[in-house]
């Protein structure tokens, strides 16, 4: 009896934090539509400490990029709040789980509405530590190692941005939307770019993010779709006028999105694990959002940054459904036969994979062509269009690769086992998302795009972007169906080695990073520690003292006997003496 009771208790508080979060959704949504109407911006500040000329304050900023933010994040938490009270309901600690998942919106709502480079920190530390508690909520080994290096990873980004505001002295104030050109401006910028590349898993920062697989489902579907990778993407959107008055930051930033695109989208293709593959799509998308910061439409990032995280968190729900119904069974090549076992589940994976892929009239095609379009429109050269497009043929190819693993293909069960749509706390989040991906991508453009100039192209260049999937599709089918794909399913060599490890960055942000220092500890230890600490430090002195001590109480007691046998002595030979 008070197991149910305890139970009935961690399903409530899911279901509470998930009634919270959709009626502030619904509130704010209103607001939100206000204000991305009118392009209106409310600034409040509270003084907190000035010095000299120097002041400290609290800024809070509500604007249409905020308010829209907050509101995408805050609908999007729900829904994986509700499917977490099914995914987890065994879970002892749950209740847990759901105050985690609540500071973690709570500091990504602190990161959107302050627009202070040093109160922006409160956000910023706060989706590091509550994203290092998530991951490493299993405990197991395998979840503190990818804890710590996701923390390893995102304390470089949080040291950048402490040297940045330290560099913004000279300015007189942190505030992002007053900032102007200094003589230490280029350092900012950098520490800018640094910081935003490591919280967005831009290369070389990359290997956290699949590392980051080990935490629960729900906890990948929130942090991994709309809030912790997407917090570099909007700080750039946040300082980009401060920063893209500087030539250097969009030809950077565009040639190190081109790499992670490129990185991720062939990675994929050689991954087998379900949440992994989905991982490197997000990567992959993270970098289509820092292209079009370079390409110069920071509003064009923002729209493919809320479409990418709605149909993300559903792709992610689906993925954790068909876990949870397998077995925990992660591995593509254990699926299969799918479609008829989980039809919900996998036709709405399949519109996630389709809007992924930028199918016509889906919520990925209004934001993904544009950006596509706009490569084509830009003066960069043909090398970066052609690793661009070749980019958007690995997403099509590895999405068909998913499908045909995990849903067409040969099932791959073990015996007696049947799956299917069991729950509604499952499917009706999974549905809403499906829902919102097919029918609000057109009104989403309308209210975040300015269509201020256009584009004119040939028929060919228009027809670019969609037969660039078509080809990633079909060599997809090709691939699967050629013998040589059977022979070597399980093998690995060096060429699969080098992608899938994701260029070697894994073992070269791991190994040789965590190696040095642990030797170096342990000579530390042995030479100074066990060595010269020992003879010079506590043990030492003692030792000294103590042998000082037993010296001189020997001295001490072979003096006294001394003159007392010369005292004797003495008045023998002075009796002696007077006798004769």
């Amino acid at each position: 009896m008070m197991g149910l009771f305890y139970g009935f208790l961690k399903l409530k508080s899911s279901l509470v934090g998930a009634v919270f979060l959709y009626i502030y959704s619904f509130i704010l949504f209103p607001f939100t539509c206000y204000f991305v109407m009118s392009g209106k911006c409310i600034l409040m500040e509270w003084e907190i400490l000035s010095v000299s000329s120097t002041s400290i304050s609290l800024l809070v900023l509500f604007d249409p990029i905020g308010l829209s933010f907050s509101n995408v994040v805050c609908f999007i938490s729900a829904c994986v709040l509700i499917f977490s009270s099914y995914y987890m309901a065994g879970d002892y600690f749950l209740s847990r789980f759901i105050w985690l998942v609540m500071m973690f919106v709570l500091s990504m709502n602190f990161l959107v509405f302050i627009p202070s480079l040093i109160s922006l920190l409160i956000g910023w530390d706060g989706l590091g530590v509550v994203s290092f508690a998530l991951v490493i909520y299993y405990q197991s080994s395998k979840s503190l190692s990818a804890g710590m290096l996701t923390a390893l990873v995102n304390r470089i980004g949080d040291v950048m941005l402490l040297l940045a505001i330290g560099f913004s002295v000279l300015q007189g104030h942190w505030n992002v939307l007053f900032m102007w050109d200094t003589e230490l401006s280029v350092l900012v910028i950098f520490c800018i770019l640094v910081a935003g590349m490591t919280k967005s898993a831009q290369v070389p920062f990359s290997s956290w993010l699949p590392a980051a697989m080990a935490a629960p489902t729900p906890v990948s579907a929130l942090v991994h779709s709309s809030t912790l990778v997407t917090a570099g993407v909007f700080l750039f959107i946040r300082f980009f006028p401060f920063v893209s008055s500087f030539s250097g930051f969009s030809s950077s930033l565009l040639f190190v999105s081109v790499l992670t695109m490129l990185m991720a989208g062939i990675g994929a293709n050689y991954e087998f694990d379900l949440k992994k593959v989905i991982a490197l799509s997000t990567l992959s998308q993270l970098g289509v959002m820092m292209a079009s910061l370079g390409l110069g439409a920071p509003y064009l990032a923002l729209f493919h940054l809320y479409t990418h995280a709605l149909f993300k968190a559903m792709l992610f729900l689906c993925a954790g459904g068909i876990i949870h119904n397998n077995g925990d069974i992660q591995d593509l090549r254990c699926l299969g036969g799918l479609w008829s076992q989980m039809p919900l589940s996998v036709a709405c994976l399949n519109v996630a994979n389709l809007a992924l892929c930028g199918a016509p009239f889906l919520s990925g095609f209004y934001s993904k062509d544009l950006i596509l379009e706009s490569s084509l429109f830009s003066p960069c050269n043909f090398l970066m269009l052609l690793l661009i497009f070749l980019a958007t043929g690995m997403t099509a190819a590895y999405s068909v690769r998913l499908s045909i693993y995990s849903l067409w293909g040969q099932s791959n069960h073990r015996p007696l086992h049947q799956n299917f749509d069991e729950s509604g706390e499952a499917t009706w989040p999974i549905v809403i998302l499906a829902l919102i991906s097919l029918f609000v991508g057109k009104q989403m453009q309308g209210l975040f795009v300015e269509f201020n100039c256009s584009y004119v192209f040939p028929v060919g260049y228009k027809l670019l972007v969609v037969g660039v999937g078509l080809v990633g599709v079909w060599l997809s089918v090709v691939i699967w169906r050629s013998p040589a794909l059977d022979e070597n399913r399980v093998g690995f060599n060096s060429l699969s080695g080098f992608f899938s490890w994701m260029w070697f960055l894994v073992p070269l942000c791991t190994q040789p990073v965590v190696s040095g220092p642990l030797r170096a500890g342990g000579n530390f230890f042995k030479y100074l520690d066990q060595g010269w600490f020992e003879v010079g430090g506590g043990s030492g002195v003692l030792f000294m003292v103590k042998e000082g001590s037993r010296g001189s109480e020997f001295f001490q007691q072979k003096l006294v006997s001394f003159l007392v046998m010369m005292v004797i002595w003495s008045a023998v030979l002075i009796l002696f003496w007077v006798v004769l």
